[in-house]
């Protein structure tokens, strides 16, 4: 085998067990979810913005016959819906949750349709759906940044998952080398916030370890 075939095979390797890593730690929520038969401190949005993007990366890679894109997405899509169904069982506000999920879904739909009624075009249709995955990628991984703001003010990285940072990092890092390796600037550009947030995060650890934010709420009390 080829080099040059061996980095594509290690790349796509390390992009399915990355990112399937960094869905999966949704299944801590699901537990909770369960074990407390509540949704407190969950956050619904997050699971609910995560499928449409998994769901439009899905097509990307259907359309691009791309079989790494096609997996990791399909199998994150049914994890994400399984988050929201579990949400929305446990929720004492399911109106607001319906509305949210159909709200999003129904644009979803409105998209699929103008992509393929109105984009006749494969490669057209190629670019422009690539184009959406890529800004609504980077603004998923840009819009924790005013979260990180607060835990800078309060000096506390409680409200951090040390376990996701990483798995970002990691599944951000294999995505741009990957869509590098494709020559897909679709697949490479959208990936590189997340490696520079993740980045921050870690840093915010390194300031606000757990043992200061202790020591931190204390000092409150």
């Amino acid at each position: 085998m080829e080099a040059g075939a061996v980095a594509d095979s290690f790349l796509s390797g390390a992009c399915v067990l990355f990112t399937l890593g960094m869905f999966s730690t949704g299944l801590s929520d699901l537990r909770h979810m369960q074990k407390t038969r509540s949704v407190d401190s969950i956050q619904f949005l997050p699971f609910l913005t995560t499928d449409v993007n998994n769901l439009a990366w899905l097509s990307y890679g259907i359309l691009k016959g791309d079989g790494t894109l096609i997996v990791v997405n399909a199998v994150g899509a049914v994890l994400q819906t399984l988050y929201i169904l579990t949400y929305l069982h446990y929720s004492p506000q399911k109106h607001a949750v319906l509305l949210q999920t159909t709200a999003l879904l129904g644009s979803l739909l409105l998209g699929y349709a103008y992509f393929w009624l109105l984009v006749p075009d494969p490669e057209a249709q190629l670019q422009q759906l690539g184009l959406f995955c890529s800004v609504f990628t980077i603004s998923m991984y840009l819009s924790p940044l005013a979260d990180l703001a607060k835990i800078i003010q309060s000096k506390s990285t409680q409200r951090l998952s040390f376990s996701l940072t990483i798995a970002t990092l990691l599944a951000s890092a294999s995505w741009s080398s990957y869509g590098f390796r494709l020559r897909d600037p679709y697949i490479m550009v959208p990936n590189l916030p997340g490696i520079l947030t993740s980045f921050i995060r870690l840093w915010l650890f390194w300031k606000y370890p757990p043992e200061h934010d202790r020591n931190y709420r204390l000092l409150q009390t």
